[in-house]
């Protein structure tokens, strides 16, 4: 089975557990958009909300990367709502997808990770985290499901 997530274009839903140092988990719900080009970039936007929760703002994601036909490696930048400008690497293992990134010019030094796991050709599983400096700040899991 191949992956689905990110090496196709799509639509996916994403809904789970926010989670923030010394707080309580958090519902949330996102959308997410993939799309290729063809000279082999990719756009992904990604949009956060958190249902019932009044003082969380939704969290806005927009990737654009190079992934060249055959590799398993690949790079991105991303503008985030909250980190800003960000720079990434990602893999594309046999289960899953795995990428890191690091928020540019910022003084707490905030870097992150994301595991997409495959359940199937419609469904991941998703782990991520932030950290300032040494520090787990948030995480999130999820699951992604593709929408027809």
């Amino acid at each position: 089975m191949e992956h689905t997530f990110l090496i196709e274009p799509g639509r996916w839903t994403l809904q789970g557990n926010w989670l923030e140092r010394d707080k309580l988990p958090l519902s949330v719900r996102g959308a997410i958009l993939i799309a290729w080009s063809r000279d082999d970039w990719f756009t992904m936007v990604m949009k956060l909300m958190f249902p019932g929760a009044e003082n969380m703002s939704e969290i806005a994601l927009q990737y654009r990367g190079r992934l060249t036909s055959g590799d398993r490696q690949y790079t991105f930048v991303l503008q985030h709502s909250l980190l800003g400008r960000v720079e990434g690497e990602g893999w594309v293992a046999p289960d899953s997808v795995v990428q890191r990134y690091w928020a540019l010019g910022d003084r707490q030094r905030r870097t992150g990770f994301e595991t997409l796991y495959r359940l199937d050709s419609k469904r991941y599983h998703l782990s991520s985290g932030t950290m300032a400096g040494h520090y787990l700040t948030t995480a999130m899991e999820a699951t992604l499901e593709r929408q027809a």
